[in-house]
């Protein structure tokens, strides 16, 4: 969020915490009716749950729903169950087919009959259209609302019927063309529409549409596709190349946002909506698995060092030195397998490319290597005055950046080959691979060559 949109919603929050305090709820409602629903929904994810709770029952039914697609999952759950039914159908009925089906999977049964008995038979029919595919698909994120119109109808013909729909559904900068079958042959700029003669046919002046999604492609790929090529829209296909639906900018700035907030949590065990004022007990228990896992690594790499008791007794000045050893390693790996997990979440890596990636990353690792082994080669003689101590985590160091840099490539690849998240799983094998080779080879080699 840009400085300016965080010193808002920082003054958005005051001004409501000053009304709340000393104002009415009339006085709350006037606050709030003078926000966008993105700001309210700002402001409520960064207030404790109870103040959360108690501006929440102030805020119009009609825009509940627009500021809860604004939410993070966790939130989002926990504002639902404060709405009675009545009020959820009312939130509902704002929304765009697309959006209901974004908070269908947080309600109960009862209350998606209910909305679903209060929709008229289309809108029902395209939202059962768009559950029946995965949430993560083209056609799990795709609207229903595309505008298509015929190849061999002229410009007039196009603009009466816009003109007789009365709107045209947000982010519609294109139509989309279809032959007799319904099948997808262009599509027809609205800018290009209204300035050229209406006496024109539609297939004269229809260009390709070069980029489309079949409904079981990957959010991923079309959020990708969407920055690579600087789209506003664009259709979803069925399988006979017929138009059933659109996607739109706004909704792969979701999909971009969650994909940024995964890669910022996952790496610490999180997930990508956490509400930082949940339940103690909750968050708890959320956090609890990860740190036993980090901690099962840390006991290995533990008991690796308890195999050189003796030696490290014998020169104590090891004890000193070989956290430097696991540092660097893991530090030189983290780079690299940074590298690697936005790459393969770009697509620009991967089982035909991989080899080049481990041949160029291994090659670093030699280079690097080489420089701080002699950097802390010398360190370590002029610090301890030993020759053979600077030799050996010279050449422990060197050792140990190579294998993180070849971990850092071979750990997410093999995860994702696994069908595990890479930024998930290769943070911590990552660090267990460091750490215990580094202390492993750090002392077997004070051991070999010191004792």
């Amino acid at each position: 969020m840009p400085n300016s949109q965080k010193t808002k919603s920082l003054a958005h929050r005051k001004a409501l915490f000053a009304t709340f305090e000393e104002g009415s709820d009339a006085d709350i409602r006037e606050s709030l009716a003078g926000l966008h629903p993105a700001d309210i929904a700002d402001v409520l994810e960064a207030i404790p749950p109870e103040l959360r709770r108690q501006i929440w029952q102030q805020v119009d039914h009609a825009i509940m729903g627009e500021i809860l697609l604004e939410m993070p999952q966790a939130v989002r759950s926990d504002l639902i169950q404060e709405l009675d039914d009545e009020a959820i159908i009312v939130a509902t009925q704002a929304l765009d087919t697309d959006e209901v089906a974004d908070l269908i999977p947080h309600l109960s049964d009862d209350v998606i009959s209910r909305i679903l008995f209060a929709m008229d038979s289309r809108a029902r029919e395209s939202l059962d259209r768009v559950l029946s595919y995965p949430e993560d698909t083209a056609g799990g994120l795709m609207n229903v609302d595309a505008v298509t119109i015929r190849d061999d109808i002229s410009l007039e013909v196009v603009l009466r019927y816009l003109r007789k729909q009365g709107d045209l559904p947000e982010y519609t900068n294109k139509l989309f063309v279809v032959d007799r079958a319904e099948r997808l042959v262009g599509s027809l700029l609205v800018r290009r529409l209204l300035t050229t003669d209406p006496d024109k046919k539609v297939n004269e002046i229809m260009e390709p549409e070069a980029i489309k999604f079949s409904a079981m492609d990957s959010d991923k790929d079309v959020a990708a596709a969407f920055e690579k090529y600087n789209l506003i829209t664009a259709p979803v296909l069925n399988e006979d190349s017929q138009v059933i639906g659109r996607i739109t900018v706004d909704d792969v700035v979701d999909v971009i946002r969650d994909e940024a907030d995964h890669s910022i949590m996952a790496p610490a065990g999180l997930k990508e909506d956490e509400d930082i004022f949940a339940p103690v007990a909750r968050s708890t228990r959320n956090r609890a698995v990860w740190l036993g896992v980090n901690l099962i690594t840390a006991v290995l790499a533990s008991w690796v060092i308890s195999l050189f008791e003796q030696t490290i007794q014998q020169i104590v000045a090891l004890a000193v030195l070989m956290p430097i050893v696991a540092s660097m390693g893991g530090n030189a790996g983290t780079q690299t397998v940074t590298l690697v997990i936005r790459g393969i979440a770009l697509g620009t890596i991967d089982e035909s490319n991989a080899r080049k990636v481990l041949r160029s990353e291994f090659l670093i690792g030699i280079m690097n290597s080489v420089i701080w082994a002699v950097v802390i080669g010398v360190v370590a003689l002029l610090w301890f005055g030993n020759p053979m101590l600077g030799l050996v985590i010279g050449m422990a160091m060197t050792i140990n950046l190579v294998i993180a840099a070849l971990s850092g490539v071979i750990i997410p690849l093999f995860t994702k080959r696994l069908g595990i998240d890479p930024a998930l799983a290769s943070g911590v094998a990552l660090t267990t691979v460091t750490d215990v080779i580094g202390f492993f080879v750090f002392l077997g080699l004070a051991t070999l060559l010191l004792i």
